[in-house]
């Protein structure tokens, strides 16, 4: 076949080719091979005939099985039978355990969690963080199939498809998928850290389902949807890294060992307003003992938390998951004017 410049929306591929009196030929065994696909070469009109790889409902087929149903009766209804509430988990391991929403299960009881073949198992909240709006819930079942989430560090691109795959308004509704874009990264909406911005469709249930890119991996969990009037298709997931570092704290300790530099910041105005800004963060209190014995005062200015500028309350949350309480950290401080590094010991977060 003639060769033509083929690229997968996931980038450029390279392909073995020859070059025959000045026209570039590819092997049909080669682009199938590399760009997946079928071809079929038609004798008569001496024509090879391409269609590509259907990624979208490869990456749904993919990832469904890994994908739950959680429905339960909110606490607050007590015996009332019509009182459901629903949500969406994900697989994480093999032997029954399912990552989902804190604010899905907080307050559910009677727990059943459905798999995607439609078993039904009593489901048991094991773990909850509502600081990050992570939990976990265990199953008594085996051989699930655990989702594959995207490795640390992330390598996402605004712009690029993605797939969200939930239980939304109706319970009977499970493993809807919906598509759309990555429409931005490290964004803050009331949260405690980073946040990842999808125009794919999350409605009422889908929290705690996955957000998929083309490759079939978790990029994050969907955790909410920013609702008012006049805004559409603007929905939030919690990014595949904050996954990670919370359930794995969930498996090592029961609980998240979320350190703290021991006191409360103010943000400049521009960072509050989100306008591109490099101001400090200023000292509103002081209550952690390392911070006081590294004599932090009130009116003091953070430049920089472990040798890295800061600017937001939420950049200095994301370089703490690398830290735990009790562990050192070293701080540019601007205090009576004097600009200094001083060094604390982190405590433990309220």
């Amino acid at each position: 076949m003639t060769g033509t410049a083929l690229a997968g929306s996931s980038g450029a591929a390279k392909l073995d080719a020859k070059v025959i009196n000045g026209e570039v030929y590819i092997k049909a065994s080669s682009l199938t091979k590399t760009l997946g696909g079928s071809g079929v070469y038609d004798a008569k009109t001496q024509s090879y005939n391409y269609t590509p790889k259907s990624e979208v409902p490869d990456v749904i087929k993919k990832v469904s099985p890994s994908v739950v149903g959680i429905i339960g009766k909110p606490a607050e209804y007590g015996d009332n039978r019509f009182a459901l509430a629903h949500g969406t988990g994900v697989i994480w391991k093999a032997d029954g355990w399912i990552v989902t929403n804190a604010h899905v299960v907080k307050d559910m009881n009677n727990i059943v969690v459905v798999t995607s073949d439609g078993k039904q198992y009593e489901g048991k909240r094991v773990n909850i963080d509502e600081t990050s709006d992570l939990a976990l819930v265990k199953i008594n079942a085996t051989k699930l199939k655990p989702a594959a989430f995207a490795p640390v560090p992330l390598q996402l691109q605004v712009g690029e498809t993605v797939v969200a795959i939930g239980t939304p308004v109706s319970f009977s509704l499970r493993n809807t998928a919906t598509t759309g874009i990555l429409s931005g990264m490290n964004r803050s909406v009331s949260s405690y850290y980073k946040l990842l911005q999808t125009d794919a469709a999350i409605n009422p249930g889908n929290s705690g389902g996955p957000l998929v890119n083309l490759k079939g991996e978790v990029v994050g969990i969907n955790s909410m949807k920013f609702v008012s009037d006049g805004v559409e298709s603007l929905g939030f997931s919690i990014p595949a890294d904050t996954v990670r570092y919370v359930v794995n704290q969930f498996f090592k300790y029961g609980k998240v060992k979320r350190p703290s530099l021991g006191i409360e910041l103010e943000e400049s105005w521009s960072a509050l307003v989100g306008l591109p800004t490099t101001e400090p963060l200023e000292i509103k209190s002081v209550w952690g003992s390392g911070a006081k014995q590294a004599n932090l005062h009130e009116g003091d200015q953070i430049y920089s938390v472990g040798g890295k500028q800061v600017s937001s309350i939420v950049e200095v949350n994301e370089l703490l998951k690398a830290y735990l309480p009790g562990q050192q950290i070293e701080v540019l401080v601007q205090s009576e004017g004097d600009l200094v590094t001083k060094k604390l010991t982190l405590s433990e977060a309220k």
